[in-house]
């Protein structure tokens, strides 16, 4: 999908349009598409696949970016924390993984796994696979010594079975114009978070949830930039150094705004170059001949190492959770689960 594509669908979604009523039919169908297929899995009718391994669910009720990067970042971190093995399996958008398991690192080939694996591998320091079946990629991970799968984006693929789920939704744009795809943004009704073990709001910063707007078992989180990183990994610059300069912004992901602000809030003056979720940014998206800086997100740095000069820069962010005592019942949950046996 094109940037120009990506554009008129937000407005569709997000916007108060009522130009999404033409698509209302198609919704009804995918509804029902969808619906048979849970119920095929709750039945027994298709078969799920369980692990030797507990597995956690991180994924969303919406398309588009919603901090679900981050969060499986910090999510295997804090495993690791607790003496945890984890593992992490992603579908690898963007890429063209093969008929077998990929396993994605630091140096990986983004046209093969995909974006955000290389960022997962590279910050996380676990084991990630890679493959459109998610359980075959789960898999490949046990022979890896790992004791817990993270499936990232993984909320809708009921065939690899789960002992805990966790929903990431974006707090400022929420459920959109509250449709099915593809007259609006929703995979899932809104109570679908109701049945999930944990739900988490990305927010600006650290102001309490709105009730009763959120299920009880919510969360919220704000992600937390620290300084600007080059790109070609020669030098580093905190954000106090380069308040009020003028720079490129590039984003290719969910929600380029949400990067573009925050760039703003510490300061930059920013001339905005939103890109489609996953483009594989070429060196011409991401070069001007008006000698200003240019910043990226860091998954879209992962595809532009090769082409990047000293003018790119990106920016790494961390999830700051405002609450974490939800981490001792997923602990339980999984040292449950081994203490039971598979």
């Amino acid at each position: 999908m094109t940037r120009r594509n990506d554009r008129f669908v937000e407005r569709l979604w997000y916007s108060g349009s009522r130009w999404y009523l033409p698509l209302v039919p198609l919704s009804a169908l995918f509804v029902l598409a969808a619906a048979a297929r849970r119920i095929g899995y709750q039945r027994g009718w298709l078969t799920r696949h369980r692990l030797p391994v507990p597995v956690i669910v991180v994924g969303n009720i919406s398309v588009g970016g919603t901090g679900k990067t981050p969060v499986t970042i910090w999510l295997a971190r804090q495993l690791k924390e607790r003496g945890f093995r984890p593992g992490i399996v992603s579908r690898g958008y963007g890429g063209m993984a093969g008929e077998m398991p990929v396993q994605a690192n630091a140096n990986s080939d983004p046209a093969v796994v995909g974006d955000e694996p290389i960022l997962i591998a590279a910050r996380s320091r676990c084991p990630v696979t890679v493959h459109p079946d998610r359980v075959a990629a789960a898999r490949a991970l046990l022979a890896m010594g790992v004791d817990v799968v993270i499936a990232d984006d993984g909320l809708q693929h009921y065939r690899l079975e789960r002992q805990f789920e966790i929903a990431v939704v974006d707090g400022a744009r929420a459920f959109g114009n509250g449709h099915r795809l593809p007259a609006g943004p929703l995979r899932e009704p809104p109570s679908r978070l109701a049945t999930v073990d944990r739900v988490l709001v990305q927010q600006a910063g650290r102001e309490p949830l709105a009730a009763p707007a959120w299920p009880p078992r919510s969360t919220g989180f704000h992600l937390v930039p620290h300084e600007l990183l080059s790109v070609d990994g020669s030098e580093s610059l905190e954000f106090s150094r380069v308040r009020g300069r003028r720079v490129h912004a590039v984003a290719a992901i969910g929600n380029p705004e949400r990067f573009f602000r925050m760039l703003e809030t510490h300061g930059l003056e920013v001339q905005r170059h939103p890109f489609a979720d996953h483009a594989m940014l070429r060196a011409r998206d991401i070069t001007y001949d008006d000698g200003l800086d240019i910043v990226m997100t860091e998954k879209d740095a992962v595809k532009c190492r090769a082409i990047a000069s000293g003018r790119h820069w990106y920016v790494p962010v961390d999830v700051d959770m405002h609450e974490v005592a939800w981490l001792d019942d997923l602990e339980r949950t999984l040292r449950h689960f081994h203490e039971a046996g598979a």
